[in-house]
This record gives C-alpha cells, structure tokens and sequence, in this order.
C-alpha cells in the first residue's frame, strides 16, 4: 500500500538587493552565483543598472526608489526568505526604501556590504547616501562587510594602516549599531590577507594567505553573498564567515587562470561546479 510522498524539506532562500554588473562579475550576478554554488536559492532586487566591465564602470542608471520597493514588496510577500544581503544602493532614496521596507518586515538576517567605489575606482554610492546607509540600514544589520576605506568613509576618518588601527575601527563601526562587522584587509599589503569580526563578544583576527592576482573584480559583493547563503542554510556567524572566506579564496586561486575581459577580471564563482563537468 502506498503512502503519501514525505514533504520536501524547504529550500533555503536568499536575496540580494543591489545593482545589476553588465559584465557578469560583480553585483547581482556575482550574488546569484555565489548563492547556487553554494546550495541556495537566489532571488534579487535590481537597485541600479551599469554598463559596465572588467576596466571599470561606464554609466549608471538608478532604477526609481518606488520601483526598487515594489521588487521588495513582490519578493517578500510570497517568498520565504532566510537571509538579505545588500550591495550597490546608488542614491540615498533608495537606501531609505530599503531600511523602511526591511524594517517595516519580519526581522531577517541581513548583510550589508556598504559598497561605495568600485574595484576600478568608480564611484557607486553618492556621497549624500552615506548618511542614510549609517543612519538607516547599519543599525538593521546582523553584519556589516567594509573594506578599509569604506569604514573610513563610514566613520569619516583616515584609513587604517595598521592591524592595531583595523581592531580599534571595527569597535567604532560596531558602535553604529550593527550587531556584527566584518572589517576587511584584501586590500592592504603584506603576505596575509587579515579580516576583523567584531561582535558583542570580543575580536576576532582571520587571516588566509594573499592570492598574487589582478583578477578581484567583485570579491567583495561575493564574500557578503557567501555568508548570507551560508546563513540561510543554518550555519552559525563565525563558521559562515569563515566558510565565505574560504569559498572566495578558492574563487580567486581558480580565477587567476580565467580569461574573462581585458581588465580586472573576476574570480571564479563555479569552481566546484566546473571543476566536476566531463571535459567537452
């Protein structure tokens, strides 16, 4: 006698709000890559188009504020997700429509990677928005992921030159409200590339070794990415974090052997996946 069919465990689920990248390496591409490599369901909110590659971004086109929270309002209300990371938010209305709609919802995991400048040095949040992404969305945050000069811009000072200036940022940063933050140092020099997890429970120092490779192009949309997938799946912060940081450092290493673009290129989302495929 046939029974009914056991009920499917439900999927974990992700989404990513921030900006479309035309070349495919960063933003919401780099973020729904990551997601499936590493088991989760991706879904996006699209806050900005750009035209733009692997030598640096060309143009910006900011979708509407009230269209950026009618994408929310159609993603939230029907599906479950787990975990929210953000990216590119262009302007400061759009950052003001994410903090209400998130704060209006049921509280969910939320990672904010306060992007700013691009790999190529372009600019992709105005000046005027910083305020409203420290006010507004910081003090939602289960994590915030800045690089070392977007936590001088966010707390308005000198970049860190030092790990002992690194650790002394990242209580600064946790004063802002975020109950976890990220600093990262991939872009400071020395033979270790060394992150900063700050929480309610001390400092941590991460460290894995540098990768010598010009090919970064979205590293940091990817690594916030890998912890809000590994966070919907269960994962506790620190193992997140440090799983994130090993799936990117893989990414790299498999990205150095990659020809994508003439520029900057990025890492290799799909190494796993690609590295199992049959030879054509």
């Amino acid at each position: 006698m046939s029974g009914a069919a056991p009920e499917a465990a439900r999927t974990a689920i992700a989404l990513t709000i921030a900006g479309s990248d035309s070349s495919g390496g960063a933003g919401i591409q780099a973020d729904l890559k990551t997601f499936s490599a590493l088991g989760v369901y991706g879904a996006s909110v699209v806050t900005a188009l750009t035209a733009q590659n692997t030598r640096g971004v060309q143009g910006i086109h900011a979708v509407p504020a009230a269209f950026v929270a009618a994408q929310l309002e159609s993603v939230l209300s029907d599906l479950e997700v787990d975990a929210i990371k953000t990216g590119m938010l262009a302007d400061a209305g759009i950052v003001e429509t994410v903090a209400r709609a998130l704060g209006a919802a049921p509280p969910r995991t939320l990672i904010v990677d306060p992007v700013m400048v691009a790999t190529s040095g372009d600019r992709l949040l105005e000046p005027a928005a910083v305020a409203a992404l420290k006010r507004d969305l910081v003090p939602l945050a289960t994590l915030i992921t800045p690089n070392l000069a977007e936590a001088a811009i966010l707390l308005g000072t000198a970049e860190a030159v030092s790990e002992a200036e690194m650790r002394e940022q990242s209580r600064a940063l946790l004063a802002l409200g975020c109950r976890a933050v990220l600093l990262k140092g991939g872009h400071a020099s020395g033979e270790a590339a060394v992150d900063f997890l700050a929480d309610a429970a001390g400092i941590e120092r991460l460290a894995l070794a540098r990768i010598d490779t010009p090919h970064t192009h979205g590293t940091g949309c990817t690594l916030s990415a890998a912890v809000a997938a590994l966070l919907a799946r269960g994962a506790p912060l620190p193992e997140a974090i440090r799983r994130a940081k090993a799936y990117v450092w893989q990414g790299l290493r498999h990205g150095r052997t990659q020809r994508v673009g003439c520029g900057r290129g990025p890492l290799d989302h799909l190494f796993a996946i690609c590295s199992a495929l049959p030879p054509v």
